[in-house]
């Protein structure tokens, strides 16, 4: 889609992790606010942080769990936009894996990040305004059969 003014969603650039080197490099997350935003969040859910996988390339997010009693969130964290999205288990890239966020993801959000939630990550990409993306971009999403903006903003192509 381009451009469309009722898009639900509009991607900036460096939303899908690719670059050229000639537009600069692209834009990071604070990781030292992730990880503060992620122990405050462990905190309000009466919980502790588990693991914490900083981004490396080519996956475009930060993993990291909260574990609550017996259970655990997985958390995302977009290394280029300050998103948070959440799934039920850790992979490497995500197309409709996602979960709605928990009561305690509103502590991102009052620590200045996004909190996405499963109906925005899954939108169907003509619902979303992708006039930002490149002809490969556009190569990579078809390659890997990409159709929501989750899998758009969580990946990891090469």
């Amino acid at each position: 889609m381009v451009n469309d003014e009722d898009a639900g969603f509009t991607l900036p650039w460096g939303a899908s992790g690719f670059f050229h080197r000639k537009d600069g490099p692209l834009p990071e997350t604070d990781r030292r606010a992730f990880r503060t935003a992620l122990h405050a969040a462990a905190r309000a859910a009466g919980g502790k942080v588990g693991e914490l996988e900083e981004q490396a390339y080519p996956r475009t997010f930060h993993t990291a769990t909260v574990i609550v009693g017996t259970g655990q969130s997985v958390v995302l964290c977009h290394a280029h936009h300050p998103w948070i999205a959440f799934a039920q288990e850790r992979r490497e890239w995500y197309s409709e894996e996602f979960l709605a966020p928990p009561p305690w993801a509103r502590t991102f959000a009052d620590l200045g990040f996004d909190v996405l939630d499963r109906a925005q990550l899954t939108l169907p990409l003509p619902d979303v305004d992708t006039s930002v993306i490149t002809k490969a971009e556009w190569r990579a999403v078809r390659s890997y059969g990409i159709t929501t903006l989750g899998g758009v903003l969580f990946n990891a192509w090469d």
